[in-house]
């Protein structure tokens, strides 16, 4: 989901830092609400440090390949949303997004807005949606293939829809574009084959052990219901 550069170029770049205010915003709310219902200060920090190791493994050491305007990443945002909740997935996200820009990409430092953005958004979209979807006395460690399929759907379909905007924002609507777009997405969706199998395969291995996974590195509605 890295926005390649040149894709928005000169005053238009200024719309991204805007967003991810926003964003940034929204990520603050998050903490605050794990902060007061999801274990504390000192488990936020811990699961925002240990997130943000994550992520930036995710982003050098798992396969990504460029595709389009963007590249193809697995970067596992419903699973770290499950396991660790929406405000350390949001910073571990965040920080690690620029842990990789300012030690191994310094060229997508100019777009690291619309890359937060794109990552930050779709991930408090997909808070929202469990609650939706989950019911308050139901754990994440007994979520069903539909629901975990439901927030990887979003969270990658979120994903595709900030890279079209951005993409179309900053080199409109041209067949090329398009075409870049298009395949961008295609190979995108791709993931969600994967990322459901793998948010259970996770969250099954979390059950099993749960002595292990239980206290202040892990998200409290892991194992237990909603408050």
């Amino acid at each position: 989901m890295h926005i390649e550069p040149g894709v928005v170029e000169g005053a238009k770049i200024f719309l991204s830092y805007a967003t991810a205010v926003g964003a940034f915003g929204l990520t603050a709310k998050l903490a605050r609400d794990a902060i007061r219902d999801n274990g504390g200060v000192t488990a936020l920090a811990l699961r925002s440090l240990l997130t943000t190791a994550l992520v930036f493994c995710f982003f050098e050491v798992l396969p990504h390949h460029p595709v389009g305007v963007s590249e193809v990443h697995l970067i596992l945002g419903s699973t770290l949303l499950l396991l660790f909740g929406a405000g350390a997935a949001a910073i571990g996200l965040a920080a690690g997004l620029l842990l990789q820009g300012v030690l191994f990409a310094q060229f997508d430092l100019p777009q690291y807005g619309m890359n937060v953005t794109t990552l930050l958004l779709p991930l408090w979209g997909i808070s929202l949606l469990a609650k939706r979807i989950v019911a308050p006395g139901t754990a994440y460690v007994d979520l069903s293939y539909k629901q975990a399929l439901a927030l990887s759907t979003a969270y990658q379909g979120g994903i595709v829809a900030w890279v079209a905007f951005w993409a179309f924002y900053g080199q409109g609507f041209a067949g090329e574009n398009l075409a870049a777009v298009a395949s961008f997405g295609l190979a995108y969706m791709s993931v969600i084959l994967v990322e459901p199998l793998i948010d259970l395969g996770v969250l099954a291995a979390a059950k099993a052990l749960s002595r292990f996974s239980q206290g202040p590195l892990f998200n409290v509605r892991l194992h237990h219901s909603a408050a």
